[in-house]
């Protein structure tokens, strides 16, 4: 194992400032849909507006980061190991087994992570963007053809969103305490240094 710098800059800054709009946006979500009250709905609202054209506008610039670098590729999915990584979460871990999945610089994500950050870029992401757009825009749906479309559905899609979005963060932070220390992997994401990757060509080749 080795210390590979292997996270950039863009993916850190990317990744933490998409983890605060998230966050701003649960918080203000659930309060303008009346769980409670903090800021008022008027505040509340607007942050969570605000926060929506803030994440959508690093999204768009992510998508072409992915692209541009070809680091899409981290999340092409594969069974390889899949098994055993579930089997390590569920049970290995808690025994002090190591960590099945060699992880390389270019092979960052284990084969659950794939799936889960693939579901959330091509299902909760769209989700979240789509309902949020009509539910921002309704009263000017009419005039593309899609007046139709029920504003209770268009909550209830947000809605669902924005709770699959909550489950997937509770368990990424949760998950994020399986490595060889429990901070490891944040101390990763904000130096970018990683002291637990595999550079062995041959491990590579076989992940």
């Amino acid at each position: 194992m080795a210390r590979v710098y292997i996270f950039k800059g863009f993916e850190r800054f990317w990744h933490w400032t998409q983890a605060l709009l998230i966050i701003t946006m649960l918080v203000t979500g659930f309060e303008v849909h009346g769980t409670y009250s903090m800021l008022g709905w008027h505040k509340a609202a607007e942050l969570h507006t605000t926060s929506a054209w803030g994440l959508m506008g690093l999204w768009v610039f992510a998508i072409f980061w992915h692209f541009t670098t070809g680091e899409w590729r981290q999340y092409i999915p594969t069974t390889n190991k899949m098994l055993d990584v579930a089997l390590f979460y569920a049970f290995g871990m808690f025994k002090g087994e190591h960590h099945p999945y060699l992880k390389t610089k270019n092979r960052k994500h284990n084969p659950l992570q794939r799936v889960a950050y693939l579901g959330v870029k091509l299902f909760i992401n769209p989700l979240l963007w789509c309902s949020g757009l009509f539910y921002l825009f309704y009263n000017q749906l009419g005039s593309v053809g899609l007046g139709g479309v029920s504003l209770g559905l268009i909550a209830l899609a947000h809605t669902l969103g924005a709770f699959l979005m909550l489950l997937f963060l509770i368990a990424h932070v949760y998950l994020g305490t399986a490595g060889h220390t429990p901070t490891a992997h944040f101390k990763a994401m904000v130096t970018g240094w990683d002291d637990d990757v595999n550079e062995e060509p041959q491990a590579a080749k076989a992940q």
